[in-house]
C-alpha cells in the first residue's frame, strides 16, 4: 500500500472559535498536528478550509491544501485535497488524523496503515481505546464503539457506532476519530447522501456501516488528548 495522511482543518468550531491556530507552547495546534504526523514517515498533507491555515501550516515548513471552506465535513474535505494532490491516484489509501489532536502517537497512523494492508476486507480502519472510566459508558460525547472482539484480540470488525449507554459486564471502547480509508472507498462514502442512522446519531462513520462497508478498529492502549473545549486547550498548553 502507499498511505497519505491528510489532516481536515477550518477555522469555524462553535466551541473553540480559529483552533487550529491556537498557541500551544508556542507552536499553532495545527503545526503540532502536522509534525507529530509526520514523525511516523508517511506523507502529511493539510486538508485546510481556510487560507490562514495554509498560511500557518507553509511557513512552518509543511504542506497544505485550500479547500472549499463550506464542504460539509472532514471527509469530504480531504476527498477534495486527495483530488488535488493526487489526481493520478498514486496513493491508495488515506489516513485521516484530527488537527485537534496535537500530541497524538504517530503510531496511530500507521497502526490504520497496518489494519487496512491486513484485513483485505477492511474498507475503512479506525481505532479504539478502553473507556477511562464508569463516567464514560453514560457521556453523549464519548462515542462508544461495538466490536466483534475476543478478549485478549488487538483488532475487530466495528458492529456499530453509539452515544447512547452501553450496558452488561463486557469493555466499553471509547471511539478514536482517526480513520484509514481505501481510496475507493474514500470516493464511495463521500458520493452518498447521509444516512438515517447518521442522522440520528450524528456519527458520520454510520453511512459506512448502512452502505454495507465494513468498518475495522484496532485497539490502542489511550485515548490521546482531544482539544475541544477552552478546558481541553488549557491540559494542552500544561503539556507542551
Amino acid at each position: 500500500m502507499n498511505p497519505l495522511i491528510m489532516i481536515p482543518a477550518r477555522m469555524a468550531a462553535t466551541r473553540l472559535p480559529n483552533k487550529p491556530l491556537a498557541d500551544i507552547g508556542g507552536k499553532p495546534m495545527i503545526v503540532r498536528a502536522y509534525e507529530q504526523a509526520s514523525s511516523c514517515g508517511l506523507p502529511v498533507v493539510i486538508a485546510a478550509g481556510d487560507a490562514e491555515i495554509v498560511k500557518v501550516v507553509e511557513a512552518a515548513g509543511g504542506r497544505a491544501v485550500l479547500t472549499d471552506p463550506n464542504l460539509p465535513s472532514g471527509s469530504d474535505r480531504i476527498r477534495a485535497a486527495l483530488e488535488a494532490v493526487d489526481p493520478d491516484g498514486a496513493h491508495d489509501a488515506v489516513i485521516n488524523v484530527q488537527g485537534d489532536m496535537p500530541f497524538a502517537d504517530p503510531g496511530l497512523a500507521t497502526a490504520c496503515a497496518a489494519l487496512l494492508h491486513g484485513e483485505p476486507s477492511c474498507d475503512i480502519a479506525t481505532l479504539v481505546a478502553p473507556e477511562s472510566g464508569a463516567s464514560d459508558r453514560g457521556n453523549p460525547d464519548v462515542v462508544k464503539a461495538v466490536l466483534a472482539i475476543s478478549e485478549g484480540e488487538r483488532h475487530g470488525r466495528a458492529l456499530y457506532f453509539t452515544r447512547s449507554t452501553l450496558y452488561g459486564d463486557a469493555p466499553i471502547w471509547r471511539h478514536i476519530g482517526v480513520y484509514g480509508y481505501r481510496r475507493e472507498a474514500l470516493l464511495k462514502f463521500c458520493d452518498a447522501p447521509p444516512s438515517p442512522l447518521e442522522r440520528r446519531e450524528k456519527l458520520e462513520q454510520l453511512r459506512a456501516l448502512e452502505m454495507g462497508m465494513q468498518i475495522w478498529a484496532a485497539v490502542i492502549n489511550e485515548a490521546p488528548l482531544s482539544v475541544d473545549n477552552p478546558s481541553d486547550l488549557e491540559s494542552a498548553r500544561a503539556l507542551a
